[in-house]
């Protein structure tokens, strides 16, 4: 998996694959799914995770959850997103 973090725009991207995106999927609270033409989730961007991110229905969550903390980005639990709303 590949991260890119900007923090000067405050967005950070997980890429699973290098295969283009065909359509998106957004999820709400900032979250966007690139899916692939062989329906295969491609990547998941964040708007703002300087807020914490949001993995409640988000695909290959606990992989993304690894990589952020690595990184030092925060994972909201679900508690703290319900509250969020």
């Amino acid at each position: 998996m590949k991260v890119e973090h900007d923090v000067a725009h405050d967005a950070a991207y997980f890429a699973f694959s290098a295969s283009p995106a065909v359509r998106q999927e957004k999820l709400g609270n900032g979250r966007i799914v690139d899916v692939g033409a062989d329906g295969s989730v491609v990547g998941v961007e964040f708007i703002s995770p300087s807020r914490g991110l949001d993995l409640i229905g988000v695909p290959r969550a606990a992989e993304i959850a690894r990589a952020a903390r690595r990184r030092g980005m925060r994972v909201l639990p679900a508690s703290d997103v319900a509250r969020a709303g």
